[in-house]
């Protein structure tokens, strides 16, 4: 008895394929499947006579791909890829793990839509898996995310108004170079016009966007994740300058990037940067250092640290006394 697969199951893998990796060429189409090019072709014609708008292009940025907006049949998914979409749901947003929040409905509508032995497993998955909320994330309104997200890949200027941590408010006009999520934090990497200095903003802190008709270019070659943590120890109101004696390849597993930048200093290093918290990067982030230290900078950070010290001294009372 054959085993080899029919013309529709090749069309139905051509149509996974093509949904994974739009642009792939028919010659990269033909080795995935263990076919011809000309195969390959043909199972390309099988999905454009089921309706399946299957659109191609030449040149170095051609093959195949799917038309933007067509009706695909319903996604099927392996059990490992249920397991792993539970699993990242819950990971990247604990109330995925509530069928009454909106990412919970969500998720509990994608379960239902999976085949019985599939979906059985994921509702298990989602029922007897816990997550602990992570106390530093912070959730932004889909909608204004959506919205800048728009303007990414839109390329065009955006106005919007923000709130910091200290409740002052502002507007921006301002170049949306990437939207970027990190640590349970979500934020948009952009350049201001009015200070021409690269700006990051929390999303969860900005009340409204508005986008213009004004296009932009981004930088070439951007590396979102790599400028935003270059940027998120500075800027800040009150700067920070403490010295290490250990060298700078050790303190770096500790240092978290919006601490500062590190600098290498003869035989140890210095943690540059700043802060609009300066009781916070006292208290949640110099304080777990396993290294000694001296606040070289910033007086602001030496008299929340004298307070933290004076509180911790307290708490160890006098040895001699019940």
């Amino acid at each position: 008895m054959s085993t080899e697969p029919s013309p529709t199951a090749r069309a139905l893998r051509t149509l996974e394929i093509l949904q994974n990796r739009p642009g792939t060429t028919a010659e990269e189409l033909a080795e995935r499947l263990g076919v011809t090019e000309r195969a390959a072709r043909r199972y390309v014609g099988i999905l454009r006579e089921a309706g399946i708008a299957v659109e191609s292009a030449r040149g170095r940025h051609g093959g195949y791909r799917l038309r933007r907006g067509t009706r695909l049949p319903p996604v099927v998914f392996s059990q490992d890829e249920a397991l792993g979409l539970v699993m990242a749901a819950l990971d990247g947003h604990p109330g995925a793990g509530d069928p009454d929040s909106p990412v919970g409905v969500a998720l509990t509508k994608v379960i239902q839509a999976m085949p019985e032995g599939v979906g059985r497993q994921a509702a298990v998955l989602r029922e007897y898996a816990s997550a602990a909320p992570d106390p530093y994330s912070a959730r932004p309104d889909p909608a204004t995310t959506g919205a800048l997200v728009a303007a990414v890949a839109a390329r065009r200027l955006v106005l919007i108004s923000y709130r910091s941590g200290a409740d002052n408010e502002w507007e921006a006009e301002v170049e949306p170079w990437a939207v970027v999520t990190r640590y349970g934090r979500w934020y948009l990497l952009c350049h201001s016009r009015r200070a021409d200095a690269i700006r990051t903003y929390r999303i969860d802190r900005i009340r409204a966007v508005r986008q213009t008709p004004e296009e932009f270019t981004p930088p070439d070659d951007l590396d979102p994740v790599g400028v935003l943590e270059q940027h998120l120890g500075i800027g800040w109101p009150f700067a920070t300058r403490v010295v290490f004696d250990a060298p700078a390849a050790e303190v770096a597993r500790w240092v978290r990037p919006p601490m500062g930048r590190l600098e290498p200093s003869g035989d140890g290093c210095v943690l540059v940067g700043s802060t609009n918290n300066p009781t916070m990067y006292a208290q949640e982030w110099l304080a777990r250092l396993p290294f000694a230290f001296r606040i070289q900078g910033g007086p602001e950070l030496r008299t929340a640290f004298a307070a933290l010290t004076t509180r911790f001294a307290a708490a160890l009372g006098d040895p001699g006394q019940d």
